[in-house]
C-alpha cells in the first residue's frame, strides 16, 4: 500500500455490493445500497492522548471490519478505491 494513514486513521478496502437479493431479484448498479463492512488495509500509529503518549490501536491489517454507513472519505489509490476513517468509526471487528 503506497498510502499510510496519521494517527488514529485506517484504510479500509469496502465489501463489494450485492448484485442479487436474497429472493433472486438482480440489482442494478443505481439500486445496491453502500457496503457496510470491509477489510483494513493500513492502519496508522495511533492517537496522542492528552499525556503525550500514543494510544495504540484495536485493529490491525487484514481484519475484516463493520462500520458506519457514511463513514470516511472515499479515495482512489493506484485506480482502487478505498477509504480513509477513524478507527472510532469502526463498529466492530468480523471474526
Amino acid at each position: 500500500m503506497p498510502l499510510t494513514p496519521l494517527h488514529d486513521r485506517v484504510i479500509v478496502r469496502a465489501a463489494q455490493a450485492e448484485d442479487v437479493t436474497k429472493g433472486g431479484i438482480i440489482l442494478p448498479d443505481t439500486a445496491k445500497e453502500k457496503p457496510q463492512q470491509g477489510e483494513v488495509l493500513a492502519v496508522g500509529p495511533g492517537k496522542v492522548g492528552d499525556d503525550g503518549k500514543t494510544i495504540s490501536m484495536q485493529v490491525k491489517s487484514g481484519d475484516k471490519v463493520l462500520y458506519g454507513k457514511y463513514s470516511g472519505t472515499e479515495v482512489s489509490i493506484d485506480g482502487e478505491d478505498v477509504l480513509i476513517m477513524r478507527e472510532t468509526d469502526i463498529f466492530a471487528v468480523i471474526k
